[in-house]
């Protein structure tokens, strides 16, 4: 379990330091959580719907889950923070470090501003430099869904973390459509992307690559998640642990 420390530091159950007092002084419904983490009031705003706001649980590993409390009965938990944002119906989607925001001294405090991110950004970082291929770049290359509506496919990027988590969602559900899509907003009445270039997939070797050592990754610390209970992410997280 967490405890403050003599020093003002905030500190997990293993002595870690995680945050300092400096840092989390005046935050809103700041609090030390039972599973190695802390715990946080945060939001988003709307322009139509107003605040949606929920709980965000910071871990030390880089992990960022949001339970959503936007209406009494909502049953939205562990959702990732870009998930969050969609949920909440900010307008400017995509942007979920400026949009999602904490109470600090009772103002609105964009995560960004503040030094709850700088676990998720150790992390993001630590991942970009053991996943690079010989070129430099991350080796995960667009991919496709189908929508089980209109049947067209749509292209994935999967550039971030967050992008990657979109992507292995929409893979895993058995009735995804194109109104899922939580970035690019498009309906099952939008054009499906030409053949032609739907050939060319972000490889760094080479643009119309079919798959190689440089573009198809098969499980990283970006791509495979602790918070998912599907069997792949199981196996991953149960492996990189032994």
């Amino acid at each position: 379990m967490m405890a403050e420390m003599a020093d003002g530091v905030v500190a997990a159950g293993d002595g870690s330091t995680m945050f300092s007092e400096e840092e989390v002084r005046d935050m809103g419904g700041f609090k030390l959580g039972a599973g190695g983490h802390v715990e946080v009031t945060c939001g988003c705003t709307s322009y139509c719907y107003g605040d949606a706001v929920g709980t965000l649980r910071v871990f030390a590993n880089g992990d960022l889950e949001i339970s959503c409390d936007c209406t009494p009965g909502c049953q939205e938990d562990k959702l990732s923070p870009a998930a969050f944002e969609k949920h909440s119906g900010r307008e400017t989607a995509r942007k979920w470090k400026n949009n999602i925001w904490v109470i600090v001294d009772g103002e609105k405090v964009p995560l960004s501003k503040t030094a709850l991110l700088k676990y998720y950004n150790r992390a993001l970082t630590l991942t970009k430099t053991a996943n690079k291929s010989q070129t430099g770049q991350v080796c995960h290359r667009d991919e496709f869904i189908r929508c089980t509506q209109c049947k067209k496919q749509r292209r994935f990027r999967l550039r971030t973390k967050d992008e990657c988590r979109a992507f292995h969602d929409a893979f895993i559900s058995d009735d995804w459509k194109c109104s899922d899509m939580p970035y690019d907003k498009i309906t099952c009445d939008d054009d499906e992307e030409r053949g032609s270039r739907r050939v060319y997939r972000g490889c760094v070797r080479s643009t119309t690559c079919k798959g190689c050592t440089s573009c198809v990754c098969f499980g990283c610390g970006t791509c495979r998640f602790s918070d998912c209970c599907c069997q792949t992410c199981i196996d991953f997280t149960t492996n990189s642990k032994a």
